[in-house]
């Protein structure tokens, strides 16, 4: 049956955002916190297996943790082996400009290279809040959109102004907003981050995921009710249609587990059709990342 209860098959899930790092292989320095205590150990795509399954989840997109072009040919190969994993969000240098071309071609050219669907840089710890609107990253940008890939938007709300220009200055370029631009769900305010959400809706090129809010929202506290203003604002900017789910998983652990925050996504989205429900579970993803057939 499909999700709107006609006959047919059901639509496959897909889980559009989790990482994956073995610290034995590459250090994580940025998990040596006493909030990342939880998550500071070897997190493999083995320890994701059940849980997503139990989740309902078919397929996932991968998304880079380093700024490495190493990682990320050792995620394609690593995806190439595991049927669970449909596509793999890279890292380039994107500063090289024109360069970047070369940078995709070799991580193309290697194993499970078929399965690059985009490419994040860490704007989020940028300093300069318009590093986006730089020429050399234009550039770069420039050429992932030649080399037919997705662009995650990684960035906080004060960033947001930058992106906004960026997706109108490059509309051949596909974006991906990555955990809405992490809104301050623990303070409870929504200004001036959901009139920027908007601005950047409003751009055709780009997409958003509902994803890694619980960490925005109080760790030990937090409630469906507190994520659901930031929730419905990004469905009535992006529509079910440009939005799509991912679990931020392992980041979301301190807050929720992998079962739980999927069950507040259905719960956030109870309010849809199920075809609608069908495309942020999935349809959006496939779509957008030209994710291959399972």
């Amino acid at each position: 049956m499909t999700p709107d209860g006609g006959p047919g098959p059901r639509p496959a899930r897909v889980d559009a955002h989790h990482h994956v790092w073995d610290l034995g292989r590459r250090p994580q320095p940025w998990l040596d916190t006493a909030r990342t205590a939880a998550i500071h150990r070897t997190l493999l795509l083995e320890d994701l297996a059940g849980p997503a399954a139990a989740a309902g989840v078919d397929r996932t997109v991968l998304v880079q943790v380093l700024p490495d072009t190493g990682e990320t040919a050792e995620f394609l190969a690593l995806a190439a082996g595991d049927a669970l994993v449909a596509g793999v969000v890279g890292w380039v240098d994107l500063t090289r400009g024109p360069a970047v071309a070369e940078q995709v071609d070799r991580l193309r050219a290697g194993p499970g290279g078929h399965l690059l669907v985009g490419v994040r840089h860490l704007v989020q710890g940028e300093a300069d809040p318009r590093w986006l609107c730089r020429p050399d990253v234009r550039a770069g940008l420039a050429a992932v959109a030649a080399a037919e890939l997705v662009y995650d938007l990684l960035v906080l709300p004060h960033q947001l102004p930058a992106a906004i220009e960026t997706a109108r200055a490059l509309p051949e370029l596909t974006f991906v907003l990555d955990h809405l631009a992490k809104p301050p769900i623990a303070s409870g305010a929504t200004e001036p981050w959901a009139g920027l959400i908007t601005a950047l809706a409003e751009q055709p090129n780009v997409h958003a995921k509902l994803s890694g809010l619980v960490t925005e929202a109080d760790w030990e506290r937090w409630r469906v009710a507190d994520l659901r203003p930031y929730a419905d604002h990004a469905l009535d900017a992006f529509g079910p249609r440009r939005l799509m789910f991912g679990s931020d998983w392992p980041v979301c652990l301190p807050a929720a587990s992998y079962a739980r925050g999927a069950e507040a996504a259905g719960e956030l989205l109870a309010g849809l059709g199920g075809a609608e429900r069908a495309e942020v579970f999935g349809g959006t993803a496939a779509r957008v990342y030209r994710l291959p057939p399972g």
